[in-house]
């Protein structure tokens, strides 16, 4: 079997505002093969630009485009594809789009195998473990306090026992954080509280809302700090009361193990459409041999859900899984397969892949590139 297309779609809903809210646009990364047997993948990044690292033409041996690099490639030989582009792509690929773009393409290579050989992803990644996970609510603070306490009846009305509120308003006063994780834990009563402050504080300020916010007991604190500040979380995580995870910007294994080893965090939190499966699954594993603890971040469709649950059926002893639930077509839309939440839980499938059907219709629907 050989790779005989590989093809970037940009879809964008018509409105886009200005909120950290990654399902108002999204690449999908196609690739098919000579067998019939075609894989998905999906990227969390710049669409435009993912689609054009993929689409490139070679400028030289070290500088490609990656669709021409994988065009007659073995798919199943996964690591020799992402060999290949990681050598194609040597002079612009330290970190950045070009490794969220290869992302897009290992989450594909990993479908096809699944679909030739017949079974679900997660056998192929040495799992199950597990595939019924405890899944949290992953939403942005409402604008005001009082919205975001209604906001947290609706999720545990509708099942969740865990609900995560990020983003928005958070950082914009000491009154307004704190009164936004007390009325979060007010609308919650005792389902558990996740905290994202979207990488608004200092090191000093992050600190004092650890405490601060510790009598609303919150599950963790994530992305208290910007991601390159190490020195900022090893002090965050030695003070802190509640347990400190990030790494949802990461995209290199060497990125999250510093993460983890210089930075101090309780949780590392790998994305799949930004690093990919296979790193996925080796930062899940490098976490365990710490002693640390691993939580997908996803927030995107169901392709980059499923490709989440396949991972952290692979890894022991998972306690939480991040669902994505804005209200976007592009997240609830474009796959079939909708993922329900029941008492709490979600559950994967069994099917050969990734086990999902991505809805062409909403793709030519949504698609401007």
């Amino acid at each position: 079997m050989k790779i005989t297309k590989v093809e970037a779609l940009v879809l964008r809903l018509p409105r886009v505002a200005a909120a950290a809210d990654g399902t108002q646009d999204t690449c999908l990364v196609r690739i098919d093969t000579d067998a019939g047997v075609s894989g998905w993948g999906e990227v969390d990044s710049c669409p435009e630009a993912v689609k054009a690292v993929i689409d490139a033409p070679m400028s030289h041996s070290n500088c490609s485009g990656l669709a021409r690099v994988l065009v007659g490639l073995d798919p199943l030989a996964i690591e020799v594809c992402n060999h290949r582009l990681r050598a194609a792509t040597n002079y612009y690929s330290s970190g950045g789009v070009a490794v969220h773009a290869m992302a897009g393409v290992d989450m594909a290579l990993w479908d096809i195998a699944g679909k030739a050989l017949g079974k679900p992803v997660y056998q192929l990644l040495g799992g199950p473990f597990q595939t019924r996970f405890r899944a949290y609510s992953s939403v942005l603070f409402g604008d005001t306090p009082a919205a975001t306490h209604d906001a947290a009846r609706r999720w545990v009305d509708r099942g969740f026992t865990a609900v995560k509120f990020g983003w928005g308003p958070m950082g914009q006063s000491e009154a307004t954080d704190v009164a936004l994780v007390r009325e979060a834990r007010r609308g919650l009563g005792t389902a558990d509280l996740l905290i994202d402050a979207g990488e608004c504080f200092d090191a000093r300020t992050a600190i004092r809302r650890s405490h601060q916010f510790a009598e609303f007991r919150p599950y963790w604190l994530e992305e208290m700090l910007h991601p390159e500040d190490l020195a900022g979380y090893r002090q965050l995580s030695a003070a802190s009361p509640t347990p400190i995870a990030a790494g949802e910007t990461a995209a290199r294994e060497s990125e999250f193990l510093r993460m983890l080893d210089e930075g101090g965090l309780d949780w590392i939190q790998p994305d799949p459409s930004r690093c990919g499966i296979s790193t996925m699954l080796a930062v899940g594993r490098g976490a365990r041999a710490r002693h640390k603890r691993v939580c997908n971040h996803t927030f995107k469709s169901g392709i980059t859900i499923a490709a989440s649950l396949h991972v952290m059926a692979a890894l022991p002893a998972v306690d939480v899984v991040e669902f994505c639930m804005a209200d976007s077509p592009l997240r609830h839309d474009l796959t079939r397969e909708r993922f329900e939440v029941v008492d709490g839980f979600t559950a994967l499938s069994d099917r050969p892949g990734l086990g999902v059907t991505v809805d062409l219709d909403t793709v030519a629907k949504y698609r401007v590139a």
